[in-house]
């Protein structure tokens, strides 16, 4: 099961990663070019920045004026794209350690303990990953198909899309990991009654005597018959 752990734990850094690289991002949401006016060829606009291109290949940028004046789901969405990096962070940390190809953790238990807390660290950064973008695109779709909405329309980011690949190799990292220690802990427990059961048969083999403790007592009823035969026989 070392391959498994090992795929598990690149899954989840890979999906760590790509959970960085869509917080930092600002193309979270844009606009498309026939949308926008001719000094400002696209906007961009992600967590912590707006931006704006021009024709000439210029991006400017500039970030949010305060948190105060931000709508509630964006602030929704960075805390929770924040809790999914620490979560992976300690989900890989924990990983290392509980991992069998690793001489640190302690004890086989011990290290199947770590490696299943890491694994539910993967799960739970890949479900606030998921919920943030989901969030996100959401409000972009509801916005743009509202026809009660005059402000300027959005479409989807390229962000969002990193965000739900990241998420779902979370998953799947921490899926896979916790997988590979209840199919351990199975096969543990299968070795562990196939020896108890070889001990008990191969505890007296064939052709050994049992020793004197565990031999039956002599049955003496027998011998107290032949006696009484052979005075009759005498007599």
């Amino acid at each position: 099961m070392s391959s498994l752990q090992i795929m598990a734990l690149l899954s989840g850094m890979a999906g760590l990663g790509a959970t960085i690289a869509a917080t930092v991002s600002n193309e979270w949401r844009a606009t498309s070019r026939a949308s926008s006016v001719i000094t400002a060829t696209w906007v961009l606009q992600g967590l912590w920045n707006n931006c704006a291109g021009n024709a000439i290949g210029a991006l400017h940028c500039r970030p949010h004026h305060t948190i105060f004046k931000l709508e509630g789901y964006i602030q929704a969405c960075r805390g929770l794209m924040i809790s999914a990096i620490c979560l992976g962070f300690f989900g890989s940390t924990f990983a290392l350690v509980g991992m069998k190809c690793t001489k640190i953790g302690g004890t086989d238990k011990n290290k199947a303990r770590i490696a299943c807390f890491a694994g539910v660290n993967f799960l739970l950064s890949g479900i606030c990953s998921l919920s943030s973008c989901s969030l996100y695109a959401h409000r972009i779709t509801s916005e743009f198909f509202d026809p009660m909405f005059v402000a300027q329309k959005y479409e989807l980011g390229a962000a969002l899309f990193i965000g739900w690949s990241g998420s779902i190799l979370c998953i799947l990292g921490g899926t896979m990991l916790c997988f590979s220690i209840a199919s351990s802990k199975s096969r543990s427990q299968a070795n562990y009654i196939y020896k108890g059961t070889a001990s008990h048969i191969s505890s007296f083999p064939r052709g050994q005597a049992k020793p004197v403790t565990q031999r039956p007592p002599p049955d003496y009823s027998n011998s107290s018959r032949m006696q009484h035969f052979d005075k009759n026989v005498y007599v």
